[in-house]
Order: structure tokens, then C-alpha cells, then sequence
């Protein structure tokens, strides 16, 4: 995966895996555009975490469930890749998306799996929380 230091400065294909390229993908939602759906809304969130876009990151999560700051600015994870698993519609407005992420860290590749919470308000999807493990 490329270098995703400085979100203006990205190009190439966008860092979720969509195969689209990261400004006509991903880079609409950090710049404002709601997401179409929960799915689109975390591979979004997954490319915020690698670009360090921790003010996208706090404004997309639950208000229920925000924590008052992330510090991804001194995260030392290089993220290497994203698999989407699952999206499931649960309600009106509510859905789940299951994947498995791929970083390195402190010369360790790790794999997050992770089950995320999302709902949508006032036509904007959040993420709220979710069930996840980690393993090397």
C-alpha cells in the first residue's frame, strides 16, 4: 500500500480496496459527502486511520460513543490492507460490516477482525462501536 501520511497529497488507488482511485472514492467522504451506506462509511474510516485524519475519525463516530480523542497523529501502525467480509442492512437505520485489517507495527504485522456497529441520523452514517479481536 502506498504512503498515507497526508490525505491531500494521496494519489493513486484509494487505500480501502474499492479499485476506484482515492479521489473518487474515500476522498469525498473526508471532504464531506455523506456515505451511501454503513460499508461505505467504514472503508472511509479505515483510509481516515491511515491518512491520520483524526478530526473525520471523531466526527463520524457515534456521539454515544465518541471518545474525546484518538491521537492518531503518533500511531505508529502502518496499514497494509482492508477485506470486507460482511455488510448487513439490521434495520431502517442500522447496519453491520465485518472485515479483517492488516497493519504493522513495531516491526509485528497484525489483523484486526472486527464486527462495526453503524446508524444512520439525519441521513449520515455513524460508526458506533464494535466487536473485534486482535492477532498477529
Amino acid at each position: 500500500m502506498a504512503d498515507m501520511t497526508e490525505e491531500k497529497t494521496y494519489r493513486g488507488p484509494c487505500p480501502c480496496g474499492s479499485h476506484l482511485t482515492y479521489e473518487r472514492c474515500c476522498q469525498r467522504l473526508h471532504d464531506g459527502e455523506p456515505a451511501a451506506d454503513a460499508e461505505a462509511l467504514m472503508r472511509s474510516r479505515y483510509t481516515g486511520f491511515g491518512l491520520k485524519l483524526q478530526d473525520y475519525l471523531l466526527a463520524t463516530w457515534h456521539e454515544s460513543t465518541r471518545p474525546t480523542d484518538l491521537d492518531v497523529e503518533k500511531s505508529a501502525r502502518r496499514w497494509l490492507g482492508l477485506k470486507v467480509l460482511r455488510h448487513e442492512v439490521t434495520g431502517p437505520d442500522t447496519a453491520d460490516v465485518e472485515f479483517v485489517a492488516r497493519y504493522k507495527a513495531n516491526g509485528r504485522v497484525w489483523e484486526i477482525r472486527e464486527t462495526s456497529h453503524f446508524v444512520r441520523e439525519d441521513g449520515r452514517w455513524y460508526y458506533v462501536d464494535g466487536d473485534f479481536e486482535k492477532q498477529p
